[in-house]
């Protein structure tokens, strides 16, 4: 793997976009995380979209706010991370307007700084399988729930462009059969041909 070139921070009117847009043009961005142990990042190459109070997917669905689902509503370019089974962290991408709960949620990166890193906290010294889920890549990237509203225009937890413009495909959203036909929507969007996709799309 060459080394990795970091790219521009993206600025917060990046982030102030409709969820779909959002989607695709986060898609092949890096996601940094400058933690005490040292610094990891990987590009994202897999993600779905969630688009707030009318998706059925989506945890805003209905107007639903919690202390969970409160980060949901703010301003774009803040980090919602949650947990799931009682055990692993997933993180989205809060998009959009304040009050519009829109989000992105972070399926697959492909590592490309602080490997060694990744390998410790994942315990595997396979390379595709680090960052090949939601929670697999947060123990990869050190993101737990101390991260929850993390500012991504601050110092800590960010992403980059760095110019890849990869070509898209899109297909169904993954596990949430619960949302009847919002459950049929394309909105799982991915890096066509990354070999760091773990499941067809």
């Amino acid at each position: 793997m060459s080394e990795f070139t970091h790219g521009q921070k993206l600025s917060r009117q990046f982030y102030i976009r409709d969820g779909l847009e959002a989607a695709e043009n986060l898609l092949g961005k890096i996601l940094v995380h400058d933690s005490p142990e040292g610094l990891t990042a990987g590009r994202i190459v897999e993600l779905e979209a969630y688009m707030g109070e009318g998706d059925r997917g989506c945890h805003a669905y209905g107007g639903r706010r919690t202390g969970r689902t409160e980060i949901m509503y703010a301003e774009g370019g803040h980090a919602y991370v949650y947990l799931i089974y009682g055990m692993y962290c997933c993180m989205n991408v809060i998009v959009n307007r304040r009050d519009i709960p829109h989000c992105i949620f972070l399926r697959e990166l492909e590592p490309v700084e602080g490997i060694e890193l990744m390998k410790r906290r994942r315990g595997t010294d396979r390379l595709r399988h680090l960052c090949s889920g939601p929670g697999k890549l947060c123990i990869a990237m050190g993101i737990d729930k101390s991260l929850y509203g993390e500012d991504l225009c601050g110092s800590r937890l960010w992403l980059e462009d760095d110019g890849c413009t990869p070509e898209i495909i899109r297909g169904r959203r993954i596990n949430i059969d619960y949302a009847g036909e919002d459950a049929e929507k394309d909105w799982r969007f991915a890096v066509k041909g990354s070999k760091f996709l773990s499941a067809k799309i």
